[in-house]
């Protein structure tokens, strides 16, 4: 790994952990130690689920996370959607909540006021994410297109299970209906205080 570390770096214990999600956990390291700007592609459902959102619900999803609740797992940004792991078994269980919570009235005839929530995509055993690279890029147009958000630190992450993301969602549906007459604020200026993680 690079020996300049900055804050939307992985850490070396934060990238020992993504890759032990893969089958050949010491290529994917020296592969990373070789090309520390290389994206990979990691299975999920043994070390983290992903749920993906699209960019602006993501990161209301993510602010409400970090402003009213316990934080975030790790969190990335690929190709126009937020990409938050969870814990093992979220993939599964998210869905039947969110069809709880009147998510999946989408295919009947009535409105419901869930409406406007765009799907989240869940991943978890059987599928594989493309996870950004360890080292963050000077060049715009890939940090634009792969990027940590909340970059893996630890062995051992806090992941979020699928009631603390169906309370993200929730909130996130809900400040998604007020109107601002107020700009919104740069979105890549915002910082998550990982400190505060329980």
């Amino acid at each position: 790994m690079s020996s300049s570390w900055n804050a939307s770096d992985v850490t070396p214990d934060g990238a020992a952990w993504l890759a032990s999600a893969g089958t050949y956990r010491r290529s994917t390291l020296a592969l990373w130690e070789e090309r520390p700007d290389a994206p990979v592609v990691l299975p999920c459902g043994a070390v983290f689920d992903v749920v993906s959102a699209p960019a602006m619900f993501g990161r209301r999803m993510l602010d409400r996370l970090w402003d009213d609740g316990p934080g975030s797992g790790p969190v990335a940004e690929f190709r126009g959607r937020i990409l938050l792991f969870t814990a093992p078994g979220t993939a599964q269980r998210l869905p039947a909540l969110l069809e709880w919570e009147e998510w999946g009235a989408r295919d009947r005839r009535e409105t419901t006021r869930t409406d406007a929530v765009p799907p989240l995509l869940c991943h978890g055993t059987g599928d594989a994410v493309t996870v950004p690279a360890p080292s963050g890029s000077d060049s715009p147009v890939r940090r634009s297109a792969s990027r940590w958000l909340v970059a893996p630190d630890t062995r051992q992450p806090w992941l979020p299970g699928p009631e603390v993301l169906l309370w993200a969602a929730v909130r996130a549906a809900r400040s998604a209906v007020r109107i601002s007459i107020f700009p919104p604020a740069d979105q890549d200026a915002k910082v998550y205080d990982v400190s505060r993680r329980r």
